[in-house]
């Protein structure tokens, strides 16, 4: 079923056209982009949000989740990113971030491998029975990156919290132990990066 992906700010939009189109933003392209010749055309908005994995509902003894105590875990967006396309192939990608004046702005242009798992996990999503709202969810204490699947096709973008039965797909590279590309229902993944964080047990002393 396809994804309903949502409109990016309008002024988020305008600053990755400027970018791409001044001399002077040259310098920040990747290779990839200084290489191409035909237009470049950017797609595929998704809004970035930044889970604090630490206060994210963790793992009770029978493998179910034990909300913490604002009951759910804490997200805020951080940006938009948008794929750079030349004709229908990918070659960068293009972060940008609000501005304290209201605005928006590009922070980087970048190529690498989330890139193409990106596209990946996408094309996963759309063969799925159920119309999700796509988003990407950043763990940076685990240095992961997921496609999240929101089950509120029609939610605001910018706001919300994982519900438990959202998905989550662990882009690669993803931490050891999680499969990348295997689609994760939120409340079965969340209890697994919060033991991953937990501080190790302190030792009795023998003395």
């Amino acid at each position: 079923m396809p994804l309903q992906v949502s409109p990016a700010p309008a002024p988020a939009l305008r600053s990755v056209l400027t970018a791409l189109g001044s001399p002077a933003a040259r310098g920040v392209h990747t290779p990839a982009l200084r290489s191409v010749q035909g237009p470049l055309s950017p797609e595929l908005p998704l809004p970035v949000h930044v889970l604090d994995v630490r206060d994210a509902p963790s793992a009770a003894g029978s493998g179910s989740v034990r909300p913490t105590r604002a009951g759910v875990p804490r997200t805020r967006l951080a940006g938009w990113r948008f794929h750079i396309r030349s004709g229908d192939r990918p070659v960068a990608a293009a972060d940008t971030l609000p501005t304290p004046d209201g605005g928006w702005s590009v922070s980087q242009f970048f190529e690498g491998p989330y890139l193409a798992s990106t596209e990946r996990a996408l094309r996963q999503a759309e063969s799925m029975a159920t119309r999700y709202q796509p988003r990407l969810l950043s763990v940076p204490e685990l240095y992961m990156l997921t496609l999240w699947l929101h089950g509120n096709a029609e939610a605001d973008p910018a706001g919300g919290v994982p519900a438990p039965t959202d998905l989550l797909v662990p882009l690669a590279p993803a931490p050891p132990g999680i499969a990348p590309h295997l689609p994760y229902r939120v409340a079965d993944l969340l209890p697994v990066m919060t033991l991953r964080l937990a501080p190790p047990p302190l030792l009795e002393s023998t003395a």
